[in-house]
């Protein structure tokens, strides 16, 4: 594994910690994962599916067709959706699970009805993203350059070979822009806990308990 690939794992690790000591899940609980991959690139995609100890109490909604998925996963409920309105009512889970998802899932306004959609559906909360203001962009592994203007970020991210990594593929923010993305959507009372590197915050968690809704 690279040293990239062991800092991901680790750090995927503790953030699995943490959903465990904030939530403490039972068999009895109804989790939603919102965004998994149907097809794994790496040992860390859909890292909830690996190691939840009651895949009968786990569904999963993203915007893949199940196709890989419900080989790996059999017992584990899996859907597609719009990505925009999740088919389930109010409330319907205890706990949602939305890892390095926001970030996809377009600008400021599509980030804040995400958010807000996770918060309708669920009891509590347990969201990541990447820290904008990391040294090195966790997707392409470039430094620096994300700290650019959008426009010219992705002219760089053509030229290296990465256009994927361009255009709506991916809006990073630090604190403060998850904060007011909390905010707006429903969520003032939401803590966001900074994944240290060293000095550098890697990534954020926001966490909904159950008592603060």
């Amino acid at each position: 594994m690279t040293f990239a690939g062991r800092v991901s794992a680790y750090n995927r690790g503790r953030k699995w910690r943490r959903f465990l000591a904030e939530f403490a899940p039972s068999e009895h609980s109804r989790v939603l994962d919102v965004g998994f991959s149907d097809r794994e690139y790496s040992s860390v995609d859909n890292y909830i599916e690996k190691h939840y100890p009651w895949p009968h109490g786990l569904t999963a909604a993203g915007i893949d067709s199940p196709v890989e998925f419900p080989r790996r996963y059999p017992d584990v409920k899996a859907l597609r959706y719009d990505g925009v309105r999740l088919p389930f009512a109010d409330g319907e889970f205890d706990i949602v699970w939305s890892n390095a998802v926001l970030e996809h899932v377009g600008g400021r306004d599509e980030q804040v009805a995400f958010v807000r959609e996770l918060l309708r559906v669920g009891d509590a909360l347990y969201l990541t993203t990447p820290n904008r203001f990391f040294p090195v962009e966790v997707h392409t592994r470039l430094p620096f350059v994300h700290w650019l203007p959008k426009t010219v970020f992705d002219r760089i991210a053509k030229s290296a070979g990465m256009g994927w990594a361009a255009g709506s593929y991916m809006h990073l923010m630090g604190r403060s822009g998850l904060r007011s993305i909390l905010d707006a959507a429903g969520a003032p009372d939401a803590r966001i806990v900074a994944n240290r590197l060293g000095p550098w915050a890697v990534d954020f968690v926001a966490i909904v308990p159950r008592a603060a809704r």
